[in-house]
């Protein structure tokens, strides 16, 4: 299932995110080199398990740079890489900024970020995703975007879109029903929020590529959360509670790739040995309910 698991370098490649217990995973002093050597430190343990997806985005600090300085062209034929703009990255490798990130989904951020994913990357990406398209974003109804977007689609680069907040499936769809330019979706699906997988069978029916991200629910679904009821299923079943989770988006018909967001060896080892244990549709929240928790969790 090793050849299932991409590596997303949203926790990696900037000194703070919403990861519980993120502040203690990363060394003492994040700084650049720090994350550089921790970043490429992951990617070679990635490689050499069989991982041949990673994920990165303008706005995940300096993600696409590292990613850029460890691929090879030998490595750059044999993996798949994903990005995503329509972020910028503003805090100034500060992990405790009053804002971390700005959207802009507008066709001149986009003119302003694909050279600059370029650069950083060596070349194109596989992949380009849209970041965090929601239902209230403009971008599904901007011609021009589109367009451009269309027209880098000609240019053999998969045209996509992530998704974030309760209403995913809607997003989605809106953008199933435009007939273009999008072929691929990064989307949150865990045991906890559901409520995008009826989308996701849709779009991934229609020929879309389908990536999960957040299968661990930003460390809700692994050993970090404490005493949870999923964590006390896991250890009734003898499973550690990320692989339980991740095993559980793996095991989805539509799911191409889930995403690790490890930022350690240890949780990457573990993120590696998926195990699945049946629908666990007894975790599931009201998705207006998980999507609270998660926009209180700090930045640390």
């Amino acid at each position: 299932m090793t050849a299932r698991i991409g590596l997303g370098l949203a926790a990696l490649g900037r000194p703070g995110y919403i990861n519980l217990g993120h502040d203690q995973d990363l060394p003492p002093d994040r700084e650049v080199e720090d994350l550089r050597r921790r970043t490429h430190e992951l990617l070679d343990q990635a490689w050499k398990a069989g991982v041949r997806y990673f994920d990165a985005a303008r706005s995940y600090g300096l993600a696409e740079q590292f990613l850029g300085e460890w691929l090879t062209p030998e490595r750059r034929r044999e993996l798949t890489v994903g990005s995503k703009w329509g972020y910028t990255y503003v805090a100034d490798w500060r992990h405790d900024a009053d804002t971390h990130e700005v959207k802009d989904h507008s066709l001149a951020t986009f003119e302003r970020q694909w050279p600059e994913t370029l650069q950083a990357l060596g070349g194109p990406p596989d992949f380009y995703l849209v970041h965090s398209l929601t239902t209230d974003s403009p971008a599904l109804g901007d011609k021009d975007l589109l367009d451009r977007l269309a027209a880098l689609a000609d240019s053999g680069v998969r045209v996509g879109l992530s998704t974030s907040g309760p209403r995913q499936a809607e997003t989605l769809r809106k953008a199933l029903e435009l007939g273009g330019p999008f072929s691929a979706v990064q989307a949150t699906w865990n045991v906890l929020e559901r409520s995008v997988g009826p989308a996701l069978a849709e779009v991934h029916d229609a020929g879309w590529f389908v990536v999960v991200k957040e299968a661990v629910a930003n460390g809700r679904l692994t050993s970090k959360a404490g005493e949870t009821p999923f964590n006390a299923f896991a250890v009734q079943h003898g499973v550690a509670p990320d692989s339980l989770a991740i095993g559980a988006a793996a095991a989805q018909p539509w799911a191409d790739v889930v995403l690790s967001g490890a930022t350690t060896a240890e949780q990457l080892e573990s993120n590696l040995a998926p195990v699945d244990r049946g629908p666990l549709t007894e975790f599931v929240q009201e998705p207006y309910e998980y999507w609270s928790e998660r926009s209180a969790l700090p930045w640390i």
